[in-house]
């Protein structure tokens, strides 16, 4: 509760370098109702905004790994089968179903998959190899895979990895074929260290958070070709995750070490140009804001922090 306290202290206390700026989020402290479901560490959140259903997954020995809030923060339920290690989770809605894509970092029978699982947590498809990291395409393997993005034609966009072998982003069609592939391990144009995070704009662009770069690189969402990269908003720390506002004006990024959320401005269709940080959200130390996701309908950000570990919820003002 003090810990509580202390959050809901910091995000009153807010600072900026830009004087007169206003702040665009605050956090809402009766989110989630009950705190103390949370009982292992939240590596990620997704919001259903259709459905108004917000997913965590979370990490520990006997823990249920995927846990189901509803918009205002009440318990749901939960579920655990085939999730060894989450690391990634988004909600796909198309106009006949919903489905939850999950990243499984685990070294065991399940990990190093992407896997979709309906609403209620049952299983529904593995890509990968379950319990065996490669950089392989026929048969498709994965090394820890932090992050996957589906669009509602079934194209699915993956960030491999979270560490191991791979550096790479790729398109696979809806049935889970190779359409492209990008990056190797470095520091080159369109080269990764740790692609950690990924998501795609209205205007056909794939958006990557290149963490250990500290850069978001931007790619053709058609041909995989490079579009451009921000580094400058970044030297502070790399970007941990990458979301747009429900506008589609802003992107929201996490950065884990120094406990803050930046708040991009994002370019209208042409030129990436280089990041102009509008504003931030510092979050109180040692909170570690690893994944986050914005709801499409009301806008608020979700905020998964493995320091903390708990997921909390900030509104637009």
């Amino acid at each position: 509760y003090l810990f509580l306290y202390f959050q809901v202290l910091k995000a009153f206390d807010y600072s900026s370098p830009w004087k007169g700026q206003q702040q665009m989020y605050k956090l809402d402290i009766g989110w989630p109702k009950i705190p103390e479901y949370f009982t292992g560490q939240t590596f990620c959140v997704a919001v259903d905004s259709l459905h108004r259903l917000v997913y965590v997954g979370q990490r520990g020995d006997n823990v249920p790994k995927v846990l189901v809030f509803s918009e205002e923060g009440y318990f749901l339920y939960s579920w655990n089968n085939t999730v060894e290690m989450p690391h990634g989770i988004f909600v796909l809605n198309t106009a006949t179903d919903s489905s939850v894509w999950i990243t499984d970092v685990g070294t065991g029978k399940y990990g190093h998959t992407v896997k979709q699982y309906s609403p209620s947590g049952k299983l529904m498809q593995v890509l990968g190899t379950p319990g065996n990291a490669g950089s392989s395409l026929i048969p498709l393997q994965f090394d820890q895979p932090a992050e996957v993005f589906v669009e509602e034609s079934g194209d699915i966009y993956i960030v491999d990895g979270d560490g191991g072998m791979n550096n790479r982003l790729l398109k696979l069609s809806n049935d889970y074929k190779e359409i492209w592939l990008t990056g190797t391990n470095g520091t080159g144009i369109g080269q990764f260290n740790i692609p950690h995070s990924v998501t795609v704009d209205p205007f056909g662009r794939v958006w990557v958070a290149d963490r250990d770069n500290r850069r978001i690189q931007v790619f053709d969402k058609v041909t995989g070709e490079w579009l451009g990269s921000w580094s400058s908003c970044f030297s502070e720390d790399g970007p941990y995750s990458v979301r747009f506002t429900a506008n589609y004006k802003y992107l929201i990024v996490a950065q884990l070490n120094i406990n803050r959320l930046a708040i991009l401005a994002a370019p209208p269709v042409g030129s990436i140009g280089d990041c102009i940080m509008v504003n931030t959200v510092q979050l109180a130390d040692e909170t570690k804001p690893h994944l986050v996701d914005v709801d499409m309908k009301s806008g608020a950000v979700y905020v998964a922090e493995i320091g903390a570990q708990q997921v909390q919820k900030y509104i637009p003002l």
